[in-house]
């Protein structure tokens, strides 16, 4: 081996980025379940500084009537950036990316949700992002699931999310918001893990075609290394709630 390929590996493996992780680096995780006691599932979870709160209502009664489905169930979903959630402050009113965020979250994950159970019926999910840090459509969708599960609604398997995108020519996990906006590309993936499918697949800016593949294999990794904290988290909260449950006293 020549000295200047020797130079050269040490430099690439000495490589880090902004916030000091490898590429293949997810950013520091928490995943809550069962935070709020006024709704029929939530969850909440803190990717890096980014912070999300979601909460799930029904299946109830549709309204306005003409929403319903007599085969299946009508999905609602909102996302929301709240006014304090970026640098600038706001407006409190759905932008057209929060509408679009809102449709793009909902059929993901309908198409986990075993629907025709209830038909007639309505089911509304609220992501309310508190504090944006980039990677908030693959944290709503992998936290909107949690709270589906945690509302009991029946699923084929779980929904995660995670991105991967080119930051300075280099294909990196979990872009932070710096590499968001600086970045060449950025790739959001969702997919149901125990299933092996893909639900959600969206790209901005441009990648080659042998980096397009590199990017969806580690954003469909780092999907697979979340689902497993996605997991965790329902366990510590079936453990607190066996915890609390007081011990039955049997009949002589």
């Amino acid at each position: 081996m020549q000295q200047g390929e020797g130079a050269e590996g040490q430099a690439a493996e000495e490589w880090r980025r902004p916030d000091g992780r490898a590429a293949d680096e997810l950013r520091p995780l928490r995943l809550e379940v069962g935070v709020l006691e006024n709704a029929e599932g939530s969850a909440y979870g803190e990717q890096g500084r980014g912070k999300i709160l979601v909460a799930v209502y029904g299946p109830t009664e549709v309204h306005p009537r003409h929403m319903e489905h007599v085969d299946r169930l009508t999905m609602l979903c909102r996302y929301h950036m709240a006014p304090f959630s970026t640098e600038e402050r706001r407006r409190p009113q759905p932008t057209r990316r929060d509408i679009e965020l809102s449709k793009v979250i909902r059929e993901a994950l309908e198409a986990a949700v075993l629907t025709e159970r209830f038909p007639r019926s309505m089911l509304k999910i609220f992501i309310e992002v508190l504090e944006a840090a980039g990677g908030t459509r693959c944290l709503g969708i992998t936290l909107a699931s949690l709270a589906l599960a945690n509302a009991g609604i029946p699923m084929r398997d779980l929904v995660v999310g995670c991105a991967a995108g080119k930051y300075k020519g280099r294909i990196v996990l979990d872009l932070s918001e710096e590499e968001d906006k600086e970045g060449e590309a950025d790739m959001a993936v969702a997919i149901m893990p125990s299933l092996n499918r893909i639900v959600l697949l969206q790209m901005d800016g441009e990648l080659t075609r042998e980096e397009f593949f590199q990017a969806l294999d580690l954003a469909i990794e780092g999907c697979r290394r979340i689902h497993k904290m996605q997991v965790e988290a329902i366990k510590r909260k079936l453990q607190e709630g066996l915890a609390l449950t007081p011990p039955t006293e049997e009949k002589e």
